[in-house]
């Protein structure tokens, strides 16, 4: 058997990715100022191994001042687990802002999409933006969905759901997936008035099937939802595991009450704004790079004493979990708001990180903003 000697070919592979790199510099001068993956974020913004990015398809009207979004997410999302939020981030008069929703859609939709429902509240640049003049079409920017208030591996045999305004989004996103496999299902839901009620139609089928028991409270005509009510409402509460979202005070009453009668471990919480436990002296807030200064109590978050001054501010879930506030504090002091902890930044320069949705001046302090 005669040996054959090696190819030439395989000793000039080295040069390959020489030239390559070549071409791509070359396609970066004829396109400059912008770059090639530029255009491919045009022709094919959800491609895998780009930014994660979705493209609305649709919207479609809850209630008068709530809608749902339909989102095609980009190839390299991951699925999610029913109860959890994602991160969004969109382009407003050109700004981009970031928001927390919950996702409310079943698992592995045949489109390959996913819905969030978003309800517009008093001054919300974002909510009211989505939900009353978004298109279709538009990209958005997603990070992967997070978030515990999900159910566990082991369902319960008994479970209640209380819910009041928006805080039915993520237990929707929960119900739609998992309410065949709950023996004993109670939902207690609160919104001013029958019209009101996000998916209202869609829960009251639900009820009809038998695959839920539904309770609706009304406030305009029977008052706000607490703690004693639910007791009511629910005799055997102390018996299932309790999933509540809404307002914070509302979940503060749930707390109380749950502790108080030994199954605080039953309840599980899910807020859209940071508990506020502790405040204090406020103070000055200076953005040394906007040059706006703001007078800020000790109980306002630094982002919306900024925001209702003018300052456009990097923001995400406003909850302090995602971390897309933080900015650096050059000199002064903050506290958190929900543990009352003390930062402060010493030397002028110190550059302290903090994030700015769950802090407070606690005396003059400089943003590096």
């Amino acid at each position: 058997m005669t040996a054959t000697a090696p190819r030439p070919a395989a000793a000039r592979t080295p040069a390959r990715p020489a030239l390559r790199d070549r071409v791509f510099k070359l396609a970066e001068l004829v396109t400059t100022p912008l770059l090639p993956v530029d255009y491919l974020d045009l022709f094919d913004p959800l491609r895998s191994g780009a930014a994660l990015r979705g493209r609305i398809e649709a919207v479609h009207e809850e209630t008068r001042d709530a809608a749902s979004i339909v989102i095609r997410p980009g190839r390299d999302w991951l699925p999610h687990v029913p109860g959890q939020y994602v991160r969004i981030g969109i382009d407003i008069d050109g700004v981009r802002q970031w928001r927390a929703y919950s996702i409310t859609s079943v698992l592995g939709r045949p489109d390959g999409c996913f819905t969030i429902t978003v309800k517009a509240i008093p001054d919300g640049k974002v909510s009211n933006h989505l939900v009353h003049r978004v298109k279709p079409g538009t990209i958005i920017q997603l990070d992967q969905a997070t978030g515990e208030f999900c159910l566990p591996e082991e369902t319960p045999g008994k479970a209640l759901f209380v819910t009041a305004g928006s805080g039915i989004t993520p237990v929707m996103g929960i119900l739609r997936n998992s309410a065949d496999s709950l023996a004993d299902t109670v939902l207690v839901h609160s919104a001013p008035t029958s019209e009101d009620v996000v998916f209202g139609e869609e829960l009251r089928q639900m009820a009809a099937d038998g695959r839920i028991r539904l309770i609706e409270q009304h406030t305009d005509s029977a008052g706000m939802l607490d703690a004693r009510s639910i007791a009511e409402l629910v005799p055997d509460l102390h018996e299932r595991a309790t999933w509540a979202c809404g307002p914070v005070g509302m979940l503060e009453a749930l707390e109380e009450h749950w502790a108080s009668v030994g199954i605080a471990d039953r309840l599980y919480t899910e807020r859209f704004r940071p508990r506020i436990l502790v405040t204090g002296e406020g103070g000055t807030v200076t953005f040394t790079k906007n040059g706006t200064t703001v007078e800020a109590d000790g109980a306002t978050p630094i982002l919306d004493a900024a925001e209702e001054a003018g300052v456009l501010m990097p923001s995400g879930c406003r909850m302090g979990i995602c971390y897309g506030c933080v900015l650096p504090m050059r000199a002064g002091a903050v506290r958190d708001l929900r543990n009352g902890e003390i930062t402060t930044a010493e030397d002028v320069g110190d550059g302290v990180l903090i994030q700015t949705c769950v802090s407070a001046a606690a005396g003059a302090c400089d943003i590096d903003h």
